[in-house]
């Protein structure tokens, strides 16, 4: 009977940490993709009422497919959001992806140049790309890429110029033997930040509320100057400075120092490229907590720990580093090259496997490895792979390793050093 007994009680506190969302709870939420998350959870719930489902439906700021189907599956029904009255807007018309879009097309059209041997012509396209992109980042992409067309040095000067902290103003660094770019890491007296609950998604969709209404930026992120809120604090200071000003925080050394460095730069690394290391971040797909796990994900890798788990603790930092810990000793089974782990973090193990596997991406060239990581079709793992690159390099040295980025890109088309997939 006493062992009956203990087997209904840990059933019990297996699923007594599941929580449940009332209709009203989620009604009160400011709008907001936080909301939505919520608005989602509200849906997957069996105690909701189709008319609850129909109402709250159009409280949403978007519908992803997490939504749709919850929807579907709770009403039958076709989520739609209300048609928006003429002469309202759901927000500020942004025209710069016009000048993105004619960029991106020279830009590619200056890498296929490239390819067959037109070096001259391409440095013509990647000109014209570097006056149309807006975003730093963009720009110092395409001055590298005139520099590797032309070999003229003018333009690695020009990249050292640059406020921007990414691989391409690191390359340049290590080709004039130079410092890397100024980046800014905060020891914070304060511990904690009264009145702010760090693992609330409605508290940050707040915060982000009062960014947009144009409040003072460093009054805001002065009132989060703590240890626990490092991560809202040090995004907001970066808003202020209009992203001139790149903080690199080292928070929860409590339990990262133990760890060897390299997996502390990648966990910082990933972190500050999915989150800016603010805790209860949710992403338009439902991405949850500082380091962006996909409910999928959670699900799987708690049952692997044998762990029932909800969701919402994936708000909890210190819970989202050992899940990253968790699912790093898997990804580093098989890769061994920071790069290469920040592409299937991001894309899945299988993607990356397909794309290094080619025998057209990371073998020998006169452009590799770059040509590789600029002709990767997904886009968002492109980009993010050689941020997390970036931040990988900084960390390190953070950390007390003194690291170059040349070292590791020579590395990518040596698989016994990168990846167990190529032979």
């Amino acid at each position: 009977m006493i062992v009956r007994l203990s087997f209904i009680f840990l059933l019990l506190s297996m699923t007594v940490d599941a929580k449940t969302f009332t209709y009203w709870k989620v009604h009160q939420m400011p709008k907001s993709v936080e909301k939505d998350y919520y608005i989602w959870r509200l849906l997957s719930q069996k105690n909701t009422t189709k008319q609850e489902a129909r109402n709250i439906i159009t409280e949403a700021t978007s519908l992803n497919k997490k939504l749709k189907i919850a929807y579907k599956k709770k009403t039958g029904l076709v989520a739609r959001l209300p048609k928006v009255k003429a002469g309202v807007s759901r927000g500020a018309v942004d025209n710069s992806w016009r000048a993105r879009s004619r960029a991106n097309k020279h830009f590619k059209h200056g890498l296929a140049l490239l390819k067959q041997g037109k070096a001259k012509q391409a440095s013509g396209y990647f000109d014209v790309a570097r006056r149309n992109y807006k975003k730093r980042y963009d720009v110092d992409k395409s001055i590298f890429w005139l520099y590797m067309s032309t070999k003229n040095k003018v333009y690695i000067k020009a990249l050292r110029k640059s406020h921007h902290v990414n691989i391409y103003t690191l390359i340049a660094a290590d080709t004039m033997n130079a410092r890397y770019p100024k980046t800014i890491t905060e020891s914070l007296w304060r511990s904690k930040t009264a009145g702010f609950d760090i693992q609330d998604p409605i508290a940050w969709a707040k915060v982000k509320h009062q960014m947009k209404a144009g409040c003072d930026l460093d009054d805001l992120a002065d009132e989060h100057k703590s240890q626990e809120c490092i991560g809202v604090y040090t995004y907001v200071k970066a808003k202020a400075s209009n992203f001139t000003e790149h903080y690199f925080p080292m928070p929860y050394r409590d339990v990262m120092k133990d760890m060897p460095e390299e997996r502390q730069a990648l966990i910082y690394a990933i972190a500050r490229q999915e989150s800016r290391f603010v805790p209860a971040s949710v992403s338009r797909s439902f991405a949850l907590g500082m380091m962006q796990f996909m409910p999928f994900l959670i699900k799987h890798i708690a049952k692997e720990k044998g762990e029932h788990m909800d969701l919402d603790q994936m708000f909890d930092p210190y819970k989202a580093i050992e899940y990253a810990d968790f699912h790093l000793d898997y990804l580093t089974k098989y890769l061994h090259h920071p790069l290469f782990i920040a592409y299937a973090y991001n894309g899945g193990i299988g993607f990356t496997r397909r794309h290094i596997r080619s025998k057209k991406h990371f073998r020998k060239g006169p452009y590799e490895p770059y040509m590789s990581m600029e002709n990767m079709k997904n886009e968002e793992a492109r980009e993010y792979g050689k941020k997390v690159l970036a931040n990988y390099v900084i960390y390190m040295n953070k950390l007390g390793v003194k690291t170059r980025i040349f070292p590791l890109l020579k590395t990518l088309a040596s698989p016994d050093k990168t990846d167990k997939f190529r032979k």
